[in-house]
């Protein structure tokens, strides 16, 4: 039900934990630190920009790397 709801290029909180392999609570923690920027959705069911999700990934993973 959620899938449907969410517009295109926005990702859910389940979509970034699945994506960054962390829990739900992780995202929260990176909205906390500012490492993550809400870009819609409710207080309870926010939305993430697809973008944002994915320059962190490239962080995480270039991190890893060296």
């Amino acid at each position: 039900m959620d899938d449907e709801l969410t517009p295109p290029g926005r990702y859910t909180t389940r979509d970034v934990a699945r994506a960054l392999g962390t829990s739900p609570g992780g995202v929260r923690n990176l909205v906390y630190r500012g490492r993550l920027k809400r870009v819609g959705g409710t207080e309870r069911h926010p939305h993430y920009a697809v973008t944002d999700v994915a320059a962190l990934l490239a962080e995480r993973q270039a991190r890893a790397a060296a």
